[in-house]
């Protein structure tokens, strides 16, 4: 069997073996393993049921992050995508009012849209036409829009009619969020292995803890958190193969259908680029290696979460750490997704963890997504406007589509204005044709 695994993996030829490859995918795991707790706390915000999310988000995590290893032979786990989740649940459900199960028809949809992409040189294309001010400004607002959900779910941040938003009451919610923000930041900047899923069992436990104490001792009325009546239980399929693919190819779904497309193309390119630089896994004219089969698997990814009934699922840049451990090769993404399948029979203990728990980690996440702000040229009005309208309408619309149709609107304007409308890319127009459409049917 070991030699058999040398052969596949080429072990030797990437330098490692089968101990460091195993290490390595551990390592990854840890550090994404926080998205079996996030997703489904996301997700069933829009009404989806939890214990069906979480084997969903099981099933495409390992499944895709295993595809990875054995087709692609890279490093690169997959799971479903923080900021999608976010724009599947807020923007499409919550905010559009489309049924969860026409948003994963919709996901499908994308998903087989992104297949014929990545077979084709159309995606090569799309990768040029658009301008890198408006990725980073719809990423940092898609963080910026992920926090603000962590702070409201808490009650740090509310509505206020004189302000529109304002700080909540300081009560012993808001106190164990901040101690778990706290705790997981300083786990995170001494490069705890784990930090984000060890916050959130510390900031849990901690809630119990009080709720205990409170209910005890009569401080409390209720308890924030209860333990679960069992903590195993067989996977539950009510979320599987659900879809309503007939819905999502409805004229108003066109809109939602490309954001999702978009957002997944450009965060897998980003992704894909940034870990094969890591891991020195490159051309000589810089291209990542087996970045097409890399491709194939995150649009299949995307495809199997619609019928799973997951929003999209994406490459993780938490692979980055399995890689400075030494992962080089698909063998470390079959360990990582090995890894998840036990967690499908754990929906109970899962389920147990509080809102006040995860919503540390999404504001944590939301910094991360953020960091492309500095690579925007400030001074370059023609380009930092239009990010800064995706930046600041994403959260302020609740709506990634908004962020989407007005930062891309705006910057076409602009260069049509200045002289320089030839310069803009043809797929730029198609995208604002597709956002125009998009506004007349939400008259």
């Amino acid at each position: 069997m070991e030699k058999g695994m040398e052969g596949f993996f080429r072990l030797r030829a990437h330098h490692t073996d089968i101990r460091q490859e195993a290490m390595a995918g551990l390592s990854t795991f840890l550090m994404m393993a926080y998205i079996i707790v996030v997703n489904p706390a996301i997700l069933s915000q829009a009404g989806m049921p939890f214990a069906g999310v979480l084997t969903a988000t099981v099933l495409v995590a390992a499944s895709s992050s295993i595809a990875m290893g054995l087709y692609a032979n890279l490093p690169y786990s997959l799971a479903p995508g923080m900021g999608i989740n976010a724009f599947f649940a807020f923007s499409l459900v919550v905010g559009m009012g489309i049924g969860w199960q026409t948003a994963l028809g919709a996901v499908f949809i994308s998903g087989i849209v992104f297949i014929l992409l990545s077979m084709t040189g159309v995606r090569t294309e799309v990768v040029k036409a658009i301008p890198l001010s408006l990725r980073f400004g719809l990423a940092a607002g898609i963080g910026i829009f992920l926090a603000l959900i962590g702070l409201t779910s808490i009650g740090f941040v509310v509505s206020n009619p004189a302000t529109v938003v304002s700080f909540g009451t300081l009560d012993i919610s808001i106190a164990i969020f901040l101690i778990g923000l706290i705790a997981t930041s300083v786990l995170l900047i001494k490069r705890v292995l784990g930090a984000m899923i060890i916050g959130i069992v510390f900031t849990s436990l901690l809630a119990l803890a009080v709720s205990l104490i409170g209910v005890w001792t009569g401080w409390l009325a209720e308890p924030l958190v209860s333990l679960p009546e069992r903590f195993v239980a067989m996977p539950s399929g009510e979320v599987f193969f659900k879809l309503d693919i007939v819905g999502a190819l409805s004229l108003g779904m066109i809109m939602p259908v490309f954001a999702l497309l978009f957002f997944d193309f450009f965060d897998s390119v980003a992704s894909f680029v940034g870990l094969s630089e890591v891991a020195g896994m490159v051309d000589e004219d810089g291209t990542p290696i087996n970045v097409g089969r890399a491709m194939l698997v995150d649009a299949f990814s995307t495809t199997i979460s619609g019928l799973f009934g997951s929003s999209a699922g994406t490459v993780y840049v938490e692979s980055a750490v399995g890689i400075e451990e030494g992962g080089r090769t698909g063998l470390t993404s079959v360990v990582t997704g090995l890894l998840f399948l036990p967690f499908m029979f754990f929906s109970p203990l899962v389920a147990f963890v509080p809102t006040v728990a995860t919503a540390p980690v999404l504001v944590i996440v939301g910094v991360f997504m953020v960091q492309p702000l500095v690579r925007i040229d400030w001074k370059d009005y023609e380009e930092a406007i239009p990010a800064f309208l995706a930046m600041l309408l994403i959260p302020l619309t609740f709506s990634i589509t908004q962020g989407i149709i007005w930062s891309f609107l705006t910057y076409t304007l602009i260069k049509v204005l200045l002289g320089k409308g030839s310069k803009v890319h043809w797929i730029i127009y198609i995208i604002d044709l597709l956002a125009i459409v998009s506004l007349l049917h939400q008259r």
